[in-house]
This record gives C-alpha cells, sequence and structure tokens, in this order.
C-alpha cells in the first residue's frame, strides 16, 4: 500500500495580490499550458477545480474549451471540487455552500457531462463541522484539503473519516506540505521522497501533489519528464493519476481508518474579522437572494409574474465569486475590494430588483380598498376626504418561514389598525429625516404570519386612539427595563453593571459587560499567521456619556457613548414591552491601526461552554480564548441558563471561561504577509461602522431557544409596501408556508431548476430526532418527515405531492 499517486495541477487564485482581470488571463494561460502538456505527454494527468474558471474560458475562449472536453471525455483532464471555486469555507452560509454545489454541479454535467465526487479546497483556510453533510448531498463522497497544516491541527492521519454532526462521513485527505511545487527539482523529490515514506510507514496511499501555484502555471515540462523517468519502475511505486482514483484505491481501507468529528480548524484566524464590509455586504447579498427567491415563486404561483432564474442565479454567481476564500478573508490587496463592492453592487441590485417586482405585483393583487370604501355622496372632495380618514394601506411581509413579532417603523400617522379593522397602539418616534416640519416616524408591533404579509391601514387624519398599556418599558438616566430584564449601566464608565433577570430572580452578569475592549494587534499580518487567540488588551473605552433617546409605551432606548484615543463608539440599548430580548444598535468611528475592538459580556454561569452558530447548524467548543468563526450568533451555555449574542454582519468571536466577546472590528493592513509597513501601505476597515445585535438571555440549554431564527430575524426585517385602494383577489392576510416545529428551521423556498415545481430546504436546529409537518399554502399541499438530528433535507414539492431530493435536484 505505500502507493503515491502524483497529482498534476495548478493552483489559481482568480484574486488575491492581484485583481480578478489578471485572474482571468492567468487561468486561460494555465489551462492551455495543461492542455498542451496533455498532447504532449501520453501519461500526464492534469487535476483541476472551479466551475467559474471553466465558464470563463468556454465564454472567453471557446476553442480552448473544446480541447479541455476532448481530455476532460479521454479520463486524463480531472475536474474536481463541485463547487464555483475555493471559497472560505466557514463564512458562508449553508445556503450558499449548496448554491456552490447547484450551480457547479450542473454546469459540469451540462458541458462535460459528469458529476464530480471529490470535493477540493486545497488553500481554504479552515472547514466547518458540517461540510460532510453538505458535500454527501451534493454527489461529493470524498474530500481533499491542506490547511491547518500539521503544524497548526493534531489529526490522526492524513487520511480518515471526516463525520458530520448527522453522521454523514466523506474520506478525507490532508495533503502534506503544500499544493504546489517549486522550480528545483531536487526539492521536488526531496518532497516527493517525504510523502512515499509516510506512505510505507503508515501502510497507506498518499497523494503527491505538484504543479506551479497561486498565479497559475501547472506542472512543467521539466517535473513531468522527471516523474516520467520514474513512473512504472517496481522500486518507485508512484504514477501519474488523479484525486478520484487515489480515493477508490483508498476506500476499501475506510473502515479501518480514524474518525474526526469536529471541524477542521484553525489557519488565519484574524481572516474571520478582517475586511469587516466584505463580510456584511456577503450576509445580506445572502439573505436579500433567498427572500427574493421566496416571494418571486410566491408571485409566480399567485399572480403568474414570471419567475426571473436566470437573474437570480447571476445574483448568486456574484456572491458565490466573493466568496474566494482569499476576498472573503479580507487578505487580498486594496484594489481586488474596488471590484469586490461592484460585484456585490450588482447582486443586491439584482435580487432588490426581483424582490421589489414580486413584493409589488401581490401587494397591488390585494383587495385593499375592502373595509374602506369612501361614502357615496357624489361630491370628489368629500370621498377624497373620506379617504384620508380612513387611511392608507401598508402592507407587511415578513420574509421569514415562521411567525414573527416584529417592530414595524412607518410614516408619520396618528392612528394605525390591522386588517380586520382593530386598532394598533402606536408611539411616535424619530425619523432619520430631517424636515424641519416633521421629523417623526411611527412604531407599532405586528404579529406577523410565517412567509406571508398583513395589510395594516395607516392614518394621518384620525385622532390617536389611547390605549391602557402595561407600565414597561421603563428607563432612567442609567436604568432600562421591561417585564423580563433590567439593565443598569455605570453612569461613568458605560459599562453594563447588572442584567437582572426579573423572571427567575437571578443576576446574568458576573462582571461589568457590553465593554469596547481595544486588543493590540501589532504582532501579526493580516492573517495573523500563527495567532490563535486575540486578547492582548490595549485599552478601553471610557469617558461614557448616558442619553434617553426614546421613551414611550411600546420600547424605550437608551444611549451609551464613549470614547478612546481617536475613536468613538455609541449603543442603543431597545427594550420592547412585548419583547424578552434587549436590541442594540452599535454605530462607532474606528481610527486605530493595527487593533482589534471587541465586545466584552461577562455571563455568571456554573461550567461554561462555547457554542458558534455554523453553517446550517452549531458547534460547542472549550471556552478557551481561542478566536472562533461563527455565524449569525454565539453563545455561553451554563448549568440551567446561558447567554447568546446575536448580529447582523459579523462573523468572530471568542469565549474565554464565561467571557463572551463579539469582534467588531479588525484594522491590518491589505495583503500584509510579514512584510515591512511604510507609507505606501494602508489600514482596513478605518471609518464608521453599524453593526445591530441581540442579547438573548435564555433558561435551560440553547437548543430549546430557536437562537438561528432569533438570529435570522435579525437580518432579514419586515419589509414594507405603502399601497393604495384598490381591488384584487388577494385577501388582506396571508400565510404560503409553515412549519410548526421550532426546531426546523427552513432555509430556502425557490422554484426547481427543471421545472415549476418548489424546492424547499430545511435543517433540524436542536439536535434530537424529529416528526416534522410542512403546510405549502401557495400549491394547498401538506406533509410530514422525521429528521434526524441535525439533518438537512430538500423537498420537491407542487400540487401533485412532494418528494425529497438533494441539493443538485437531480439525481446523482
Amino acid at each position: 500500500m505505500d502507493k503515491v499517486f502524483l497529482i498534476g495541477n495548478a493552483h489559481i487564485d482568480p484574486v488575491w495580490l492581484w485583481r480578478w482581470q489578471e485572474g482571468f488571463a492567468e487561468i486561460k494561460a494555465t489551462f492551455k499550458s495543461a492542455a498542451d502538456r496533455l498532447d504532449e505527454y501520453p501519461d500526464f494527468v492534469f487535476t483541476s477545480a472551479c466551475a467559474s474558471y471553466y465558464k470563463w474560458v468556454e465564454e472567453n475562449e471557446p476553442a480552448l474549451f473544446e480541447r479541455i472536453r476532448k481530455h476532460v471525455k479521454s479520463g486524463r483532464w480531472e475536474i474536481s471540487g463541485g463547487w464555483w471555486l475555493q471559497p472560505d469555507c466557514n463564512i458562508p452560509s449553508g445556503e450558499s455552500f449548496a448554491r456552490h454545489a447547484l450551480y457547479s454541479q450542473r454546469y459540469f454535467k451540462e458541458k462535460f457531462g459528469i458529476t464530480v465526487r471529490v470535493g477540493y479546497n486545497v488553500d481554504s483556510f479552515g472547514h466547518n463541522g458540517m461540510l460532510p453533510q453538505i458535500l454527501k448531498l451534493s454527489g461529493m463522497d470524498y474530500y481533499v484539503f491542506m490547511r491547518p497544516g500539521e503544524h497548526e491541527k493534531s489529526l490522526p492521519g492524513d487520511l480518515f473519516n471526516w463525520v458530520s454532526p448527522d453522521g454523514s462521513s466523506v474520506l478525507t485527505y490532508r495533503i502534506p506540505g503544500a499544493y504546489n511545487n517549486d522550480l528545483n527539482e531536487q526539492k521536488v523529490l526531496q518532497r516527493l521522497g517525504e510523502v512515499r515514506d509516510k506512505a510505507q510507514t503508515n501502510d497507506i496511499p498518499m497523494m503527491f501533489f505538484y504543479g506551479v501555484g497561486n498565479h497559475g502555471g501547472g506542472p512543467t515540462k521539466a517535473v513531468i519528464e522527471l516523474f516520467n523517468g520514474m513512473v512504472g519502475k517496481d522500486d518507485t511505486g508512484i504514477t501519474m493519476s488523479s484525486t478520484l482514483d487515489f480515493f477508490r484505491e483508498a476506500e476499501h481501507l475506510s473502515s479501518g481508518l480514524p474518525v474526526v468529528k469536529e471541524d477542521l480548524q484553525h489557519h488565519a484566524s484574524g481572516c474571520y474579522s478582517t475586511m469587516s464590509q466584505v463580510k456584511s455586504l456577503n450576509r445580506k447579498a445572502e439573505n436579500r437572494i433567498t427572500s427574493a427567491e421566496s416571494f418571486a415563486f410566491a408571485a409566480n404561483k399567485l399572480m403568474s409574474l414570471p419567475y426571473d432564474r436566470k437573474s437570480l442565479e447571476k445574483a448568486w454567481e456574484d456572491v458565490l465569486f466573493n466568496q474566494f476564500h482569499d476576498i472573503m478573508g479580507g487578505c487580498s490587496i486594496k484594489e481586488a475590494y474596488d471590484d469586490a463592492f461592484e460585484v456585490y453592487g450588482e447582486a443586491l441590485k439584482i435580487s432588490g430588483d426581483v424582490l421589489n417586482s414580486s413584493l409589488q405585483k401581490i401587494s397591488w393583487n390585494i383587495d385593499t380598498i375592502q373595509g374602506a370604501e369612501p361614502e357615496e355622496t357624489g361630491k370628489l372632495e368629500d370621498e377624497i376626504n373620506s379617504l384620508l380618514l380612513k387611511g392608507f394601506p401598508l402592507v407587511v411581509f415578513n420574509p421569514n418561514p415562521w411567525p414573527v413579532l416584529a417592530p414595524i417603523q412607518t410614516r408619520d400617522v396618528t392612528f394605525v389598525s390591522d386588517e380586520d379593522g382593530n386598532p394598533v397602539e402606536i408611539q411616535p418616534v424619530r425619523s432619520s429625516k430631517t424636515d424641519k416640519f416633521n421629523k417623526w416616524d411611527t412604531l407599532f408591533m405586528a404579529e406577523m404570519p410565517s412567509l406571508g404579509y398583513r395589510v395594516f391601514n395607516t392614518f394621518r387624519k384620525r385622532p390617536p386612539m389611547e390605549f391602557k398599556s402595561e407600565e414597561y418599558p421603563l428607563i432612567s438616566e442609567d436604568t432600562i427595563e421591561n417585564k423580563w430584564f433590567r439593565l443598569t449601566f455605570d453612569k461613568v464608565t458605560g459599562y453594563m453593571s447588572s442584567l437582572y433577570d426579573k423572571m427567575n430572580s437571578i443576576e446574568l452578569l458576573k462582571a461589568p459587560s457590553a465593554i469596547p475592549i481595544v486588543i493590540d494587534d501589532s504582532g501579526s499580518d493580516t492573517w495573523a499567521h500563527g495567532i490563535f487567540a486575540f486578547r492582548k488588551e490595549a485599552g478601553r473605552f471610557g469617558n461614557a456619556r448616558l442619553s434617553v433617546m426614546e421613551k414611550g409605551p411600546l420600547r424605550a432606548v437608551l444611549r451609551v457613548r464613549s470614547e478612546y484615543a481617536s475613536s468613538w463608539i455609541t449603543q442603543d440599548f431597545t427594550v420592547y414591552r412585548n419583547i424578552p430580548e434587549i436590541q442594540v444598535k452599535t454605530k462607532f468611528n474606528w481610527q486605530e491601526p493595527k487593533c482589534m475592538l471587541k465586545l466584552s459580556f461577562t455571563v455568571d454561569v456554573i461550567e461554561p461552554a462555547a457554542v458558534y452558530e455554523i453553517p446550517y447548524g452549531a458547534i460547542e467548543k472549550a471556552p478557551d480564548g481561542n478566536e472562533e468563526a461563527g455565524h449569525s450568533w454565539f453563545a455561553v451555555q451554563g448549568q440551567g441558563h446561558g447567554l447568546a449574542i446575536a448580529n447582523d454582519s459579523r462573523y468572530s468571536y471568542d469565549v474565554s471561561d464565561s467571557e463572551m466577546r463579539l469582534t467588531l472590528v479588525r484594522s491590518t493592513y491589505y495583503a500584509d504577509h510579514f512584510g515591512d509597513i511604510d507609507d505606501y501601505n494602508e489600514p482596513i476597515d478605518l471609518g464608521v461602522h453599524e453593526v445591530n445585535y441581540r442579547i438573548i438571555p435564555f433558561k435551560g440549554s440553547y437548543k430549546d431557544h430557536n437562537l438561528s431564527k432569533k438570529a435570522a430575524e435579525l437580518c432579514n426585517p419586515q419589509l414594507l409596501i405603502p399601497e393604495t385602494f384598490h381591488d384584487g383577489p388577494l385577501p388582506l392576510k396571508a400565510s404560503y408556508l409553515n412549519c410548526p416545529n421550532e426546531n426546523i428551521h427552513i432555509h430556502a423556498i425557490k422554484m426547481c431548476e427543471d421545472d415549476s415545481s418548489a424546492i424547499i430546504r430545511a435543517v433540524e436546529t436542536a439536535g434530537k430526532n424529529t416528526s416534522a409537518s410542512f403546510d405549502f399554502y401557495l400549491m394547498d399541499v401538506s406533509w410530514a418527515v422525521d429528521f434526524k438530528p441535525y439533518e438537512i433535507k430538500t423537498f420537491k414539492a407542487s400540487e401533485t405531492g412532494v418528494t425529497e431530493t438533494n441539493l443538485l435536484e437531480f439525481e446523482i
């Protein structure tokens, strides 16, 4: 079993120390070189991933593309990866990973007649623990990676079975050393000898990757000829081959191989937070596209609005490209981010147009005039005044496929009623406009149906309704509370000195919290190579000023403003009368290069554990202070209770014992690989930032509190369409899809790629076997299905019934 498979490849970064236009050129040059070598050397085999590269070549150099097709058909050009490119494997959403597979595997099937079997992310900076299930559902049974390396993460071997929380397993190989080679032939032979020694020592086959990489290139003639002189000789045990042939050879060993049941971290921990703007745009774009898909499907079924599949796919392709690990990781040159922002702009504009068109199509066809007809007096002026008194309809859409109690902020009115004519309590709040005649908006609370809408009538001239309100919320110069929690702040520092749980009569904080802490990051580069924790404190914000910003029957807002050196931060702590969480709007002007800004909360719990949301799931880890990649929430879980923090735009956290820290910003320098910083270098992320976060105390286990849904509500607020009075076939209130199981999170509703059926994707979030039920009102179909713990399921629904499918929407 001391066989070594030589994998000829060319790692290509389409963006890094160069812009995508240069990457475009290098891909064509590399692919031409590989095709030439295949023509010249009959034993040579070439491996390359990334569907986007092939599409570029197809569109720009069709003759070269045809050469590649012939080599793929011959079996000597291996397409691996099955994804759009090699993304960051921590930060994209679960649905983004699904779309990497969906669009790429369908492209490869259409153009080459193949379904890729080997997942391939050799340069990505760590790999989340749900990937084995995602890979399996994408037709891939095997996985190749390189980072973290042996010096960063200890594994039981280079070849192992990687298992996700649901039990899915992929045979996985960590590349020893590097995915490319030096041009020095003696160094190539030295590395090959080290891999051969490993194969002999461990009695397993190994892969040896060779070829000039990063800026493309591929295997050189000299190295191919060097290997040609060795292949086939009895004493070498090497063969030019592919990753798929390697795994087929190794598969019969899988039952005896070690098992790994965790994520594969850490490499480049600074990349979880560097370049916060691109990360914020990523989450915004992901959520906008999925919302656009949901309502586009609804508008198509309800009112025959064409479903713009081509535009939505283009928006996804833009987002997927920007998830390339050197873009999403924040470690490319400044000019590359000018391009990335343009790409996000295109994705957001496309999906925004689709979303608006869909919402407007639905709202225009609602019978808003019912219950609001003007009196027939025969005088136009009387009829207009009657309409003004009766109000104007506001259609509120809930993009979340579960019921939501949400604050709605609209134009300044004096009276609001729901679809049944019932008065709704309101509160005047400041708007963002500076009109000297009217600086106010109106706030009200809405119980929204799952993935649907309600129509509210807003009145400008009707006398306000008086409500007998509860006493909460309450606010003073340093305290704010509702019936669930009381928050108290230090008037000098601005830190939260107490978070008291009134329902359970316990103090939730062990030490002052909501503290903006400045971390000295002067000893690292852009990636933070070799650094796994950021806890060297440089100082704390202080010199606080507290202000009461809002006080009313529905919510109260207390602002805390503090300063550090040349920077300032405001945190607007908001409590609602009817929401058992605390919402915080944070705005800060950051002017501290080579530093990080973290928000610190210290929770009073026994035996704390750290929990982080990851794509389609969550992972528990030791509270060891290491920086961790997470999605929109993280938590400290103790005996009997805990505390979670959700946010709308950040991905980097740490937990040390019971102290949890949210990383707000990291200002390293663009593409600094331990270079000498001078006046030509520019720090990243200086300037004004905004982050919204939510403090979510919970009793019992975090698994029972729908944290992923609560975080999603923060990222997917309600959508408002002001309407006019008109008749139409649609009712004043509707819901299109519902699953009453609180631990089943629906992530996507879209049209099938092959027909007009619906594709609905959901995941179990609490780690327990669940019998779930779904009601899909758009197609008048219901079904029940069993989920295993943390299982992802994709359903294909039509008027005739529901079947299960995979992420690709075709049989593998």
